[in-house]
C-alpha cells in the first residue's frame, strides 16, 4: 500500500469540551491543511466530539502540480481515473487515527473537496468490509459527512455492494449527508449530486444531499448548521439543538 509519508503526519486535534461521545476525523482539500478546519470546527457547538484534522502529505497532483492532498486526481469527473492506491492509503490512515479510540466512542469521517472524497471512499470500504486491494476495513464508521466532493470509484460500487447481503445491511444503516454549492466551480455541482444519487442506488438508505443557492467551492453558515443538526441527531448528541 502506498505509504506517502503517513508515518509522520502532521495532526491537529479539538479535544471535547463536554463528554466524550464521537470522534471524526476531518480532512481538509487540495492545498490547505488541517490546522485551518481545527480552527473552525473548534467553534462549532458540538462539545461532545473529538476531532482529528491530519494534514495531508506534499506530492504530485496531474492536474495541478505539488500540493498537500491525499490522492492523485487527473480529471475530477465521473469519468476520471481513480488513483486506488492514494485512496486505499488515505483511508487506511484515517482508519488507524480511529483504531486508537476508546470501544464506546462513535466513529466517523467529514471532509471537504478531496477531503470528502476520501471520506465517501471510507464509506465504501467500511461497508464492503476492505479496501480496494483487499484488505480487511478494521473500523465501524457510524457517519459520514462530504461538503462539496465526490465520489471515487463511483463506477464499481453499486455491482460490488449488491452482491453482498452483508454489505447492502451496512449500507442501509450508515448515515451520510452530502452538500454541495450550486455554483461550485472547482466539484461541479452536478458531480455531487451524481454522487449522492450512485451511493442512493447502491444501497445507502439514510442519505441527506443537501444544496445551497449561490454557493461555490467553499462553505458558509447555513451549512455548518446543518452539519451540527445532522451530527447531533444521527450520533445522538449531547449539549446542542438544532434551531
Amino acid at each position: 500500500m502506498k505509504n506517502m509519508s503517513y508515518n509522520n503526519p502532521s495532526m491537529n486535534s479539538v479535544r471535547p469540551k463536554g463528554n466524550h461521545q464521537a470522534t471524526i476525523v476531518w480532512l481538509h482539500g487540495l492545498g490547505d491543511n488541517g490546522s485551518s478546519w481545527s480552527q473552525i470546527l473548534d467553534t462549532l457547538p458540538l462539545p461532545n466530539i473529538k476531532w482529528i484534522c491530519p494534514t495531508a502529505p506534499t506530492r504530485h497532483v496531474a492536474i495541478f502540480g505539488g500540493f498537500p492532498c491525499r490522492f492523485d486526481v487527473a480529471d475530477i469527473s465521473e469519468d476520471g481515473p481513480d488513483d486506488i492506491e492514494g485512496l486505499n492509503a488515505s483511508a487506511a490512515h484515517v482508519a488507524n487515527l480511529l483504531s486508537t479510540e476508546p470501544p464506546n466512542i462513535k466513529l466517523g469521517v467529514g471532509g471537504f473537496s478531496m477531503g470528502a472524497a476520501t471520506a465517501l471512499f471510507s464509506a465504501a470500504c467500511h461497508v464492503l468490509g476492505h479496501y480496494g486491494n483487499r484488505n480487511i476495513y478494521p473500523v465501524n464508521l457510524s457517519a459520514i459527512v462530504a461538503l462539496s466532493g465526490w465520489l471515487p470509484c463511483s463506477r464499481t460500487l453499486k455491482n460490488q455492494i449488491e452482491v453482498s447481503n452483508e454489505a447492502l445491511r451496512r449500507a442501509a444503516a450508515l448515515p451520510l449527508l452530502l452538500c454541495h454549492g450550486l455554483v461550485d466551480d472547482v466539484v461541479a455541482y452536478r458531480l455531487g449530486e451524481k454522487s449522492a444519487q450512485t451511493l442512493s442506488a447502491a444501497g445507502f438508505r439514510n442519505l441527506i444531499f443537501r444544496s445551497y443557492n449561490r454557493v461555490g467551492h467553499y462553505t458558509v453558515p447555513e451549512e455548518t448548521d446543518e452539519v451540527c443538526g445532522w451530527l447531533t441527531a444521527n450520533l445522538g448528541l449531547e449539549g446542542y439543538r438544532f434551531n
